[in-house]
């Protein structure tokens, strides 16, 4: 029988068990030096040049970075409507508005001129997303952030190690997130990793991440409890050490891909970007639900549609907004399998049976 190839698979080696272990033997469970050399070394390896504040998830972490870069009730926050809720989710429990702006049909990121068209005087920043690995259009949107006075809050959660123009995404916002779930291109088993900018904005962090104090019974502010434990991060940090090999691997994966399918539009990749892959991401125009069907009982091919259902469609912030390009690319995205974990035969099936679909109109 024909092996399932899954759309994605977390890697989980002995090494990551022995840290657990290592952990488990110590004693120290919660928040301590693991997660401390943890957020130094996620900074490190990536070549952030800023303090990384981590946390148990990327959505906790997006809420405390707006927290902490002022964001309140009253205020709005231009984010894509192509993504997952979390990222819209994450201003709403601020208290402020998520506005949708539209996407570059070639990136999936947000548009700048998009987002310059959806300023009001409310509007206190902008939150593109990386999304499946490719950097947004960072030149663009710092150009209209500094027109209208307005903070960049990097979603950097499918993005590790992806950079434009030489420079790391996680170092263009006022903060920028990284998800560590476990189907991302590294993982935590479950957490968020957040550089900051500076330090107002990492004491903050802090703060309120950990009930509000950095002295124990000394509470500052209203916090929260969003706190890593030293399991998750000794899991993180021999993930650090592997990821870069992974990011290669998607890179090459994903360059044979792209060297011969045929019928499908692959993922372009920006002047400049390094893209890493989380998904890689074709177009269907016809019939995308079929087709990843047919992908999956004729060819036992596992595929992922990211994201079938804009954020402006759905019941917490259903809004009557035109944004042609997130919709045509919520009806046509399908995401093969990219993972490490793909042999060369995986990879030439994959080819296979998308040529054959696209090539019959399936």
């Amino acid at each position: 029988m024909t092996a399932f190839i899954p759309p994605a698979k977390p890697l989980i080696g002995e090494e990551e068990r022995a840290a657990v272990d290592r952990v488990l033997r110590s004693g120290m469970l919660a928040q301590g030096p693991e997660v401390k050399a943890f957020e130094e070394e996620f900074s490190a390896h990536f070549g952030l040049g800023r303090a990384c504040v981590a946390v148990n998830s990327g959505t906790s972490g997006q809420h405390l970075g707006l927290l902490s870069s002022g964001v309140r009730a009253g205020d709005e926050v231009i984010v894509p409507s192509f993504t997952f809720a979390a990222t819209a989710n994450s201003v709403a429990l601020t208290g402020a508005t998520p506005v949708f702006a539209d996407i570059d049909p070639r990136s999936f990121c947000l548009d700048p001129g998009a987002v310059e068209a959806a300023v009001t005087d409310r509007t206190v920043g902008m939150m593109p997303v990386h999304l499946y690995g490719h950097p947004a259009d960072m030149p663009g949107l710092e150009a209209v952030a500094a027109r209208h006075n307005l903070q960049i809050f990097e979603d950097a959660a499918q993005a590790h190690g992806a950079s434009l123009g030489g420079r790391p995404v996680g170092t263009f916002g006022s903060f920028a997130m990284f998800s560590l779930y476990p189907t991302k291109n590294m993982t935590s088993g479950e957490g968020g990793m957040v550089s900051v900018a500076n330090p107002e904005i990492e004491h903050l962090m802090r703060l309120y991440r950990n009930q509000g104090m950095e002295v124990q019974y000394h509470n500052e502010v209203v916090g929260f409890n969003t706190r890593m434990t030293d399991i998750h991060a000794a899991i993180g940090r021999e993930q650090l050490k592997k990821v870069a090999g992974w990011t290669a691997t998607r890179q090459a994966n994903a360059a044979f891909l792209s060297a011969n399918l045929r019928g499908v539009t692959p993922p372009p990749v920006a002047e400049g970007a390094v893209h890493v892959y989380h998904q890689y991401t074709i177009r269907v125009p016809e019939d995308r639900d079929g087709f990843a069907k047919a992908l999956r009982e004729e060819y036992q091919i596992g595929s992922g549609m990211f994201y079938p259902v804009p954020n402006h469609r759905l019941k917490p912030f259903s809004v009557a907004v035109d944004l042609p390009a997130t919709e045509q690319a919520a009806r046509e995205c399908l995401s093969l399998p990219v993972h490490p974990s793909l042999a060369q035969e995986d990879l030439e099936r994959i080819v296979t049976a998308v040529n054959a679909l696209a090539g019959a109109g399936a």
